[in-house]
């Protein structure tokens, strides 16, 4: 850990034998760090790139882009690239069974809803649909061009099945079509939050 090693070195001291889901807070910490270490990467070539092309910009977009570029990375940082930081580190299983992916809809939900601990069973349906809460918000608003709601919808479920690709070929996560339910779910609600939001500011200024 490049960034967070002392804090989370103390989180682990002081809180690690209290919690029984403490592997996911070191995963969200271990996530966060690959996220900083990206996005100062990202940083540095975009005011190349923006340099070099004499682009104009300005600071607020700019802001939001880095913003919108380290929730893409953290959110890829959970979900798929957990064991390393750099593509050399990880190994790509290519030859997994088919079988192992679940393509039948709400199965694992349910098993998960009737299980000892509702936890993993609220961050499944409630985490997968947060999680792409922002990509509707953020795409539109960042693209100079409009977004329809099909079009958010679209780019949210190619998203949700890339990581679930994703996750299948490193062997990262479980492949499941509930996920890619729930991201689109989500991704829509940003949209219309976004669409809400954006209603609500052409009123007040009228």
């Amino acid at each position: 850990m490049i960034f967070l090693g002392p804090l989370y070195a103390y989180v682990y001291r002081t809180y690690a034998a209290r919690f029984n889901h403490f592997p996911l807070i070191r995963l969200s910490f271990y996530a966060v760090d690959k996220a900083i270490l990206y996005t100062l990467f990202f940083i540095i070539l975009r005011y190349l790139w923006v340099k070099f092309k004499k682009k104009k910009t300005s600071f607020s977009y700019e802001f939001w882009l880095v913003i919108f570029v380290f929730y893409v990375l953290l959110l890829f940082a959970l979900t798929v690239f957990r064991d390393g930081y750099f593509i050399w580190q990880f190994k790509f299983y290519w030859h997994r069974p088919l079988s192992e992916i679940n393509i039948v809809p709400l199965v694992e939900t349910l098993k998960l809803a009737n299980g000892k601990s509702l936890v993993d069973f609220f961050y499944n349906l409630y985490g997968n649909i947060m999680w792409f809460v922002p990509m509707g918000i953020f795409i539109p608003a960042l693209h100079k061009k409009r977004w329809g709601f099909l079009q958010i919808v679209i780019v949210g479920a190619l998203i949700s099945v890339s990581i679930e690709t994703l996750q299948f070929i490193l062997n990262t996560g479980v492949t499941d079509i509930d996920d890619v339910i729930f991201n689109t779910i989500g991704a829509a609600l940003g949209y219309l939050l976004y669409f809400a939001g954006k209603s609500i500011k052409k009123l007040i200024k009228i």
